[in-house]
């Protein structure tokens, strides 16, 4: 009898709190349909932490359904991926607040994202703005996973996740599996097409800056027809990332697209000009992204089986997440329910 071999857990989730963008997709959605074969993944549409901003509800649930189909769409099958709604399974909350009693007041007020927030939404600072690192490390610790595939700005959140796994480990012995950021080489960290030096965001104010899953074609082909380069009078196509920001970025999104490295792009376009490099970018990020627009499209459509899935993950995330809960709750000295 053959001995089955138990995979590796990889867990991430993204915030329904705008449409998915080019940077969510090459950074992360496109590395986690290739890792299926090799892990056990979790996958879910992070919505308690979209309520730090205030949500129009409707909108909110809206994006939610959007986000499964655009997951499903981006090839993440829900016969090979735990699909779920973070809301849906209560212990993220509960091990949350347990947790909240594990993480330093410090440790959260350094945390560079809730210094970025809190500029932007100086009229709604609130608890859970500074506090959601903390359940962010419930929604990792939850399912015991290996890795973690993050963006390079939610590092330092996967890093302190590790600190406070370690400081209950040590307390309580060995109930945390302690998880490692996975961060894939190409395609990480994809800026703004009008200002390279900061990353795409669907919270860009500047929507010239971000390009999203479903957007028309003709749209797309306009963004990158205005995407910032530089001033460099050669108009060389040159991988400078500290030199050329701009050019830099267009080639990693060019580079994820098609599969080509950097020289071989450097070839294609030597003597060519950005007049020519950013329409030919712009073509293979919509080559890219029709399929996907085009079968989410056709899923929203299909309500009853977007429920189907999310709840099936639901099911199976609880039972996973219910087991470590369970164990928590009576290291910590709660009375069993049941």
């Amino acid at each position: 009898m053959e001995e089955t071999v138990k995979k590796k857990v990889m867990l991430s989730g993204i915030q329904p709190s705008g449409d998915l963008t080019l940077g969510s997709y090459l950074g992360a959605i496109k590395n986690w349909k290739e890792r299926a074969e090799e892990f056990d993944c979790y996958y879910f549409m992070a919505d308690l932490h979209s309520i730090t901003v205030r949500q129009v509800p409707a909108d909110l649930r809206r994006r939610t359904m959007e986000q499964l189909a655009q997951y499903i769409a981006c090839g993440l099958d829900p016969e090979k991926n735990t699909l779920f709604v973070q809301s849906h399974v209560p212990a993220h909350t509960q091990l949350g607040w347990v947790l909240d009693c594990f993480t330093m007041f410090g440790e959260l007020s350094r945390m560079t994202q809730f210094k970025d927030k809190s500029q932007k939404n100086a009229e709604n600072i609130n608890a859970g703005l500074f506090t959601y690192p903390a359940l962010m490390a419930a929604d990792i610790l939850l399912y015991q996973p290996d890795y973690v595939p993050v963006g390079g700005d939610q590092k330092q959140h996967v890093e302190l996740c590790r600190d406070v796994a370690e400081r209950f480990n040590g307390v309580y012995g060995d109930v945390f599996k302690i998880p490692e950021p996975y961060i894939p080489k190409v395609g990480a960290r994809i800026m703004s097409l009008t200002t390279p030096t900061s990353k795409m965001s669907k919270s860009d104010h500047d929507q010239n800056g971000c390009v999203y899953l479903m957007e028309k074609p003709e749209d797309i082909a306009r963004k990158f027809k205005k995407a910032v380069t530089d001033s460099d009078t050669e108009r060389c196509v040159r991988y400078a990332p500290e030199e050329k920001p701009g050019v830099a970025n267009l080639m990693s999104i060019y580079s994820a697209c098609t599969g080509k490295t950097f020289d071989e792009i450097e070839r294609e376009f030597d003597g060519l000009g950005y007049g020519a490099f950013k329409p030919a970018v712009g073509e293979a990020v919509i080559e890219t992204l029709r399929p996907i627009r085009e079968e989410a499209q056709r899923l929203m459509k299909d309500k009853a089986y977007l429920e189907s899935v999310y709840r099936d993950g639901a099911q199976k995330a609880e039972r996973i997440a219910n087991r470590t809960l369970r164990k928590v709750y009576k290291k910590v000295g709660f009375v069993a329910r049941f």
